[in-house]
C-alpha cells in the first residue's frame, strides 16, 4: 500500500509533522521541555560559578599581577584595567554555558556601558577581560575535576 494511502487510514498513527518543514516526528513539547531544562541547567551553572567568585580576591589578584600580563602597557594604571577584569569575571558566570569566543562580540558591544571611567577601548580591554574570564574558567574546571576519591579539589 502506498505511503499516502496508509496515512489516510484511521489506524495509522499521526505523523506529528513539523509545522515548518512538514517532516514527521516533530515533538514540540519535548523540544520546549529540552529548552527549559537546558536553560535551568545553564542557570544553575551560572549560579555555581557566580557563588565561587570572590570579587575582593579577584581584584587583589589582578592588582598584583596585571603588570606582568603580555597586553599590559606600562603607561596604563590598574584603575584603567580594573573594569575590564571585573567584566571578565562577572561575564564568566553570566555566560556559564558559552565560550569567550562565542560571547566576545556581545561583550564588545556592551563595553562602553560597563567600563565606568576606564579609557580603554574594547580592542585593548578585551585581553584583560578574557584573562579574568579564563582565570575563573580554570578555577571552576579545577573544582569539578578535583580528585573525588581523595576528597580534594583544585584551588
Amino acid at each position: 500500500m502506498a505511503d499516502v494511502e496508509r496515512e489516510k487510514r484511521a489506524d495509522v498513527p499521526d505523523r506529528n509533522p513539523d509545522p515548518i518543514t512538514g517532516e514527521p516526528g516533530a515533538h514540540p513539547v519535548g523540544t520546549g521541555l529540552g529548552a527549559v531544562v537546558g536553560g535551568i541547567a545553564g542557570g544553575y551553572a551560572g549560579k555555581e560559578i557566580a557563588e565561587s567568585i570572590d570579587p575582593t580576591t579577584e581584584d587583589a589578584y589582578w592588582r598584583d599581577n596585571y603588570a606582568s600580563r603580555p597586553y599590559h602597557d606600562a603607561s596604563t594604571s590598574y584603575d584603567e584595567y580594573r573594569p575590564a577584569y571585573q567584566y571578565g569575571w562577572e561575564s564568566r558566570s553570566k555566560y556559564a554555558d558559552r565560550s569567550f569566543d562565542e560571547v566576545e562580540p556581545d561583550l564588545g558591544r556592551n563595553w562602553e556601558s560597563v567600563k565606568a571611567h576606564s579609557k580603554l577601548t574594547w580592542d585593548r580591554a578585551k585581553y584583560a577581560t578574557r584573562d579574568a574570564w579564563d582565570r575563573i574558567d580554570r578555577s571552576v574546571r579545577g573544582r569539578t575535576t578535583g580528585s573525588a576519591a581523595s576528597g580534594r579539589t583544585a584551588d
